[in-house]
């Protein structure tokens, strides 16, 4: 294989199929990027078996066709620091593979690209649309709430509820559940799938932020591919039963607050100052007609906060880590949000003025 590309073009590439790249593995080829020079053009490809980044056809001109895999950590690292503005890249027989820049040349060992594990295929029949920098808000607003742990594996994952026209992400960790809406520009019907919390971490840094680029989706019974144009994701989808988590959200109230979110984010944030466990010592909100009082109370001292918000119904005393609180809010673009409860120990229910885009639903703590 031979071939001359961009360092620039070269570079970008790496980093996004490093998302794929194994860090801990008993497999050194899943260490390892392939790099693919044939009729199709020159393609990447990052797979550690559970997700698989494809490039598109980078911009090279290919003196000789072939295949290599190269260890990624240290391809990275020396294409990263080249001088030249323009790469060559070379193997010999021996997979030994030479790469040359400006002043600089290297020669490392390579692996036999016939090593490399294969994407899965995903079948391009079930198709749903929508533009990506809507499914990176999606991710980021709700991926915090992921449970952490592995002893409900359906949890380490987010629910896509694909509709026609629609779609709405779900994430529990068993202290909270978070909600988005938002509007497909293709879809294939009604579909439910679970998508690992790894799979959207990794697929997020690489979504475009501009409002005119838009990803497809492709399901199967196991696997989910995104396909960004630059690149092709796929990830394995997992298998089992997302709780029933539209029985938790209610409608009804007994005490509702309208309230500013960049006032009680700061509010919380304060009073969380004097806390050095949130579980052991959450914040208490006291809501009265005239607004909220939030006050924490640990060894390290006490703190007092109030927030003037719109308070319809019964006074109430409800205590919450903060930290669940604060995430929620941050996540919201809104300016005003709507928090209503039912009792000290139930549920608050954090949700939109008007709407239905998003629904926050945090536990309280004991007082």
């Amino acid at each position: 294989m031979k071939l001359t590309c961009s360092k620039d073009l070269l570079l970008q590439y790496i980093n996004i199929v490093n998302k794929a790249v194994s860090n801990r593995t008993t497999l050194p080829i899943l260490e390892c990027i392939l790099l693919t020079a044939n009729e199709r053009g020159f393609i990447m490809t990052g797979n550690d078996l559970e997700i698989g980044i494809r490039t598109a056809p980078i911009e090279a001109e290919i003196q000789e066709a072939g295949e290599v895999a190269i260890e990624a950590r240290i391809f990275n690292e020396i294409v990263r620091r080249l001088n030249g503005e323009s790469v060559t890249i070379a193997t010999d027989e021996d997979y030994a593979v030479t790469i040359v820049s400006g002043s600089s040349e290297f020669k490392i060992m390579g692996q036999s690209g016939e090593d490399f594990p294969t994407l899965p295929e995903v079948e391009q029949e079930k198709l749903y649309s929508m533009e990506q920098a809507k499914l990176r808000d999606m991710i980021r607003q709700t991926i915090f709430s992921i449970a952490q742990d592995g002893s409900k594996p359906v949890l380490t994952g987010e629910l896509f509820e694909l509709r026609s026209n629609s779609v709405h992400v779900v994430s529990v960790d068993g202290y909270r559940i978070s909600f988005r809406k938002n509007s497909l520009l293709t879809g294939s019907g009604d579909t439910d799938v679970i998508v690992p919390g790894k799979t959207l971490a990794e697929l997020n840094k690489i979504l475009s932020q501009e409002d005119d680029d838009t990803l497809s989706i492709y399901l199967t019974e196991k696997h989910i591919l995104f396909d960004l144009g630059t690149a092709v994701m796929v990830s394995r989808l997992i298998e089992g039963d997302f709780i029933r988590y539209a029985q938790s959200f209610s409608e009804d109230y007994k005490t509702k607050v309208v309230i500013n979110k960049s006032e009680l984010i700061q509010a919380l944030e304060r009073a969380s100052l004097v806390s050095r466990d949130n579980r052991k010592t959450p914040v208490r909100l006291m809501i009265r007609a005239n607004g909220m009082d939030i006050t924490a109370r640990s060894d390290m001292g006490t703190a007092h906060e109030n927030v003037t918000a719109e308070v319809e119904g019964d006074d109430l005393a409800i205590a919450f880590n903060p930290r669940y609180l604060i995430e929620a809010l941050r996540s919201i673009e809104e300016e005003t949000v709507k928090m209503i409860f039912m009792a000290s120990l139930s549920p608050c229910t954090i949700l939109p003025e008007e709407g239905d885009s998003f629904k926050y639903l945090i536990l309280p703590l004991r007082m």
